[in-house]
C-alpha cells in the first residue's frame, strides 16, 4: 500500500510570501517533492494579532516558539504602527513563479488576522465578503478559479463551510482531523471534501516536552514511522520552515522519503479519491495540543450512509489508523 503525505503551505504574510516561499520551491525541488501552497492575498495585517495576549495559552505559545525571531519587527507592526501592505499587490510574481514551477496554490484567506480572529462569530455577508475578495485577488494573480480552501487558522463557521461548496472549491483542508472526509454541519453534509491536517505542527510541538528546533524532526518522524494511515497532511508555514526552520523541514523530507512516502499535495490525493465513498463526520470546535484556543476539528464519530461504509481494520482501506502506542 503505497503511503502518501501532503504538503500543506501556510503563506500568512509579505514577508512569508517574498523571503520564505521561494526557499521552500527551491527545498521541495530539492526533494522531488510537491506541494499546495495557500496564499494569504489581502493586506498583511500581523501586528493585530497580538490582540490575542489575552487568550489562554496564547503568550506561553510566543514566548518558546520565538515570534519575533520568525516574522521580525518590520511585520509585527503592520496594522498597528506600521500600515498593511497588500501581500496579492506586491507579491504576486512570486505567487505566479510558485504556479510556474508546477505546485498547487490555493485560497488561504484575505486579510489573515481578520479572518482568524473574526470568523467564528460572523454573519454570511461578513464571511462570503472576505471569502469572495479573496476568490477575486486569486482569479486576477492566476486567471483563473481556485480549487483549493485552507483556512486561515483552521477558523471556520458554519457559512463559511458551505460557501466551499457554492464557490467552486473542489477541496479544502479547513481543519485538524484523522482521515479525508465528507464534512457535516447541524445535520447538513457538504459538498466539498475536507483532507484534514494530520499531523501537529513545528510550532505546535517546540517547546513542549524536552521537544526544540534540534529534535523536532526525528520526534515527528518517530510519529509517523509508528502511524500506519496511507494518508497524511502536514501543514508548514512559509514564515517558519521556509525560514529559519529550513534545515528541520529538510530533514523531515529526507527523512518521509526513507519511509517510503510520496511527498505531494493535497490535489493529488483528492484526485485518488471518490468522494462518493468518503465517510461523513461532523465538525466542531475543539482543541490541539500545543495551540493557544479552539479551532475547527472533525468529529470522531462516523455518520453512517449507504454509499460509505465506515472505515475498518483492515490496512488495505485507505483510511487505515493503527491506534498510537
Amino acid at each position: 500500500m503505497q503511503r502518501r503525505l501532503a504538503l500543506k503551505i501556510d503563506v500568512d504574510t509579505l514577508r512569508g510570501t517574498r523571503e520564505g516561499v521561494p526557499r521552500l520551491i527551491e527545498l521541495l525541488r530539492q526533494h522531488e517533492a510537491g506541494a499546495t501552497f495557500l496564499f494569504s492575498l489581502g493586506p498583511d495585517h500581523t501586528g493585530r494579532a497580538l490582540r490575542r495576549a489575552f487568550r489562554p495559552g496564547f503568550m506561553k505559545k510566543v514566548s518558546r516558539t520565538s515570534v519575533l525571531e520568525h516574522y521580525g519587527l518590520k511585520t509585527l507592526l503592520y496594522g498597528t504602527l506600521l500600515p498593511g501592505p497588500d501581500i496579492g499587490r506586491i507579491a504576486a510574481p512570486i505567487m505566479r513563479e510558485v504556479a510556474a514551477a508546477g505546485f498547487e496554490t490555493g485560497v488561504h484567506t484575505w486579510d489573515h488576522v481578520r479572518w482568524q480572529d473574526g470568523v467564528a462569530l460572523a454573519d454570511p455577508d461578513w464571511t462570503a465578503n472576505e471569502m469572495t475578495r479573496a476568490i477575486e485577488r486569486y482569479r486576477e494573480i492566476f486567471g483563473a478559479p481556485p480549487l483549493v480552501h485552507g483556512a486561515a487558522g483552521w477558523q471556520m463557521n458554519r457559512h463559511a463551510l458551505r460557501l466551499t461548496q457554492r464557490l467552486g472549491f473542489a477541496l479544502a483542508s479547513d481543519c485538524r482531523g484523522t482521515h479525508p472526509f465528507i464534512p457535516v454541519w447541524d445535520g447538513e453534509p457538504v459538498r466539498c471534501m475536507q483532507l484534514p491536517t494530520t499531523l501537529p505542527t513545528l510550532d505546535e510541538m517546540i517547546g513542549l516536552d524536552g521537544v526544540d528546533a534540534g529534535n523536532v524532526a526525528p520526534r515527528l518522524l518517530e510519529q509517523t514511522a509508528e502511524d500506519r494511515r496511507a494518508v497524511q497532511v502536514f501543514t508548514l508555514h512559509a514564515e517558519l520552515e521556509g525560514m529559519k526552520l529550513a534545515p528541520v523541514l529538510d530533514r523531515l523530507l529526507a527523512g518521509w522519503r526513507a519511509q517510503g512516502f510520496d511527498l505531494v499535495s493535497l490535489g493529488f490525493i483528492a484526485d485518488r479519491l471518490n468522494a462518493a465513498s468518503l465517510p461523513r463526520h461532523r465538525v466542531t470546535m475543539g482543541s490541539v495540543p500545543g495551540r493557544s484556543g479552539e479551532l475547527l476539528v472533525q468529529d470522531g464519530a462516523f455518520l453512517a450512509t449507504p454509499d460509505a461504509p465506515p472505515p475498518g481494520p483492515d490496512e488495505d482501506n485507505p483510511l487505515f489508523m493503527r491506534p498510537r502506542r
